[in-house]
């Protein structure tokens, strides 16, 4: 690796060069990938982009490889994930089994789409490469290297204004599931700071993805199906965020802060990840 201090014009040549690959990389992807369908081709391209954008950029400018972003396998990550899939886990039952007990939602049959086992492993593998694609991409090298160079709290607000963006057209999106969005980000890029690696935002990433599917709403504006049963609201699409899921409504918002909090206390051994080694020097 090289050990050089990254000048504040060399952070922006590399971001720039990070986004022109991973923009590239990712129509490519999409395009190679259109043919099995959206949410494969969501979850799969965005974890080849960022992967094969990622190792490039790294190689070109670091000398180094996928490890130094966070994703090295330390005597703590598993730890790191398991709390990360717990916290996103719970947020998520928040959000859903929380307004079934209110008794301002219900779970009723889905027509047309039975439980089946062979689909929930499928999707959950799909989620999976979705949760580490998104964080390689959003909490990986372009925040990283921004953050060592301009400072942690200072990268995070526009890196997760980035990650919002990029839902933008998902369906059925709006402002307010946006606005959650962007909060997500934040959280997410938190988490980051608070562990030094990926695996705490990658565990909470899945527990959440991977737990709105599972209780029968929609994530993110995919409609899938998983269980032979949906959660129908009672209130307003404000509150429980129509066809977009819980992303969409207030019900996430007033949740947030919970999440906030549950990374803050969250036990983990911080790491110093490598892109940030130079933050605190004069």
């Amino acid at each position: 690796m090289e050990d050089q201090r990254v000048s504040r014009t060399g952070a922006l040549l590399r971001m720039g060069v990070f986004l022109f690959l991973g923009i590239v990389s990712q129509i490519m992807f999409f395009w190679f990938l259109s043919p099995f369908g959206l949410l494969v081709t969501a979850a799969v391209g965005t974890f080849a982009a960022a992967g094969f954008t990622t190792a490039l950029t790294l190689r070109m400018f670091e000398r180094s490889s996928l490890s130094s972003i966070g994703l090295n396998w330390h005597a703590t990550a598993g730890r790191n994930l398991g709390l990360g899939f717990l916290i996103g886990l719970g947020a998520a039952l928040l959000v859903t089994i929380l307004p079934f007990l209110l008794r301002v939602a219900e779970f009723v049959p889905t027509t047309g789409a039975p439980f089946n086992p062979a689909s929930l492993a499928f999707v959950s593998i799909l989620l999976v490469f979705g949760a580490i694609g998104e964080e390689i991409l959003f909490r990986g090298y372009g925040f990283q290297i921004l953050a060592g160079t301009f400072g942690r709290y200072q990268t995070l607000l526009p890196v997760s204004v980035l990650f919002a963006a990029a839902h933008v057209n998902n369906a059925n999106s709006s402002p307010l599931a946006l606005l959650n969005t962007f909060l997500w980000g934040v959280a997410l890029g938190f988490a980051f700071l608070k562990s030094g690696d990926l695996w705490l935002p990658i565990g909470i990433h899945f527990g959440w993805n991977v737990t709105l599917p599972l209780v029968g709403v929609e994530l993110s504006g995919f409609t899938m199906g998983l269980t032979g049963y949906s959660l129908h609201w009672k209130t307003s699409d404000l509150w429980s965020g129509g066809t977009y899921g819980p992303e969409g409504g207030l019900v996430t918002l007033l949740v947030l802060p919970v999440v906030f909090f549950a990374i803050y206390r969250a036990q983990v051994t911080a790491q110093k990840p490598y892109l940030l080694r130079f933050e605190e020097e004069e």
